[in-house]
């Protein structure tokens, strides 16, 4: 009896394994490898991710089981903008700071010789189909490589057909260009000023939300006299995105429409996190 008793423990403890499994997500997060953002005038201003908009997310999926791939353009390990980690960016919340280090420093991401991160030709390779969500934290580290990656255009495409749930935060959309058939030459014409609306970009018509001019404005004089190439809103809006934002330039907005997930600022990562949960909690 009592070994029946035990088979039948063990069973139901394999089944809910068996379903926990089934019902845990496998996302891709595509971060920069770039370590600067050359600048119009010549110049360069170093930058990488910020670590809420990385960590905040990321740890939401990981402590609901959920299992992350981590993929760069050339599989280069990531950079951490350094002044993001503050506790102001995590609702002057130093737990929540110290949280993020912490995952960040066990994830080693950073690591020269154990990171993780793979290449985007890698995800190619294990196959787009694997992956049930994908996420692009921001810093302006994608206006640099994710822009115009045509691995990341084909990879955003193949969610795009299938429906699946692309997140997306505070300078991360940006990356949304890389579907155009030429992201490069609509680069030029954007920091030309004679980008045109783009009935072949597969999110024109979209809603979203990207980092503001007037944030970017606002903080302009990090570049010392220098500028950037571009703004994220104008060059969104330009190709065809539907650009809407929060009434006040640093509170967290959110804005979904069919698979994507889009939030304004490093405030809206924490938000665009639960969004994406709830999405491939379904």
């Amino acid at each position: 009896m009592k070994t029946k008793t035990i088979k039948q423990l063990l069973l139901a403890t394999t089944m809910l394994i068996t379903v926990a499994s089934a019902s845990a997500a496998h996302v891709l997060v595509v971060v920069s490898g770039a370590d600067h953002l050359d600048l119009k005038n010549g110049g360069s201003h170093p930058t990488g991710f910020y670590l809420n908009e990385l960590m905040e997310p990321v740890i939401q999926l990981q402590d609901a089981g959920h299992s992350i791939t981590f993929a760069t353009p050339d599989g280069r390990i990531p950079t951490l903008e350094k002044r993001s980690a503050n506790t102001r960016n995590f609702g002057n919340d130093e737990a929540a700071l110290n949280k993020a280090s912490e995952r960040l420093e066990k994830l080693k991401l950073l690591s020269p010789t154990e990171s993780p991160v793979i290449s985007l030709a890698r995800v190619e390779q294990i196959g787009i189909e694997r992956f049930d969500a994908v996420f692009v934290p921001g810093g302006h580290a994608p206006m640099q490589d994710l822009s115009v990656d045509p691995v990341l255009g084909r990879i955003l495409t193949a969610f795009h057909m299938a429906n699946k749930p692309t997140a997306l935060v505070c300078h991360g959309p940006i990356a949304l260009l890389s579907a155009l058939p030429d992201a490069s030459n609509y680069a030029k014409s954007v920091e030309a000023g004679i980008a045109k609306p783009r009935a072949d970009w597969i999110y024109a018509g979209y809603r979203l939300t990207v980092i503001s001019n007037k944030v970017e404005e606002a903080v302009k004089n990090m570049f010392q006299g220098d500028a950037m190439k571009f703004y994220p809103q104008n060059a969104l809006t330009a190709a065809g995105a539907l650009y809407s934002e929060a009434d006040k330039p640093l509170d967290p907005y959110v804005v979904e429409d069919r698979e994507l997930i889009t939030g304004e600022n490093p405030a809206s990562a924490s938000a665009v996190g639960k969004a994406l949960l709830k999405r491939i909690e379904k």
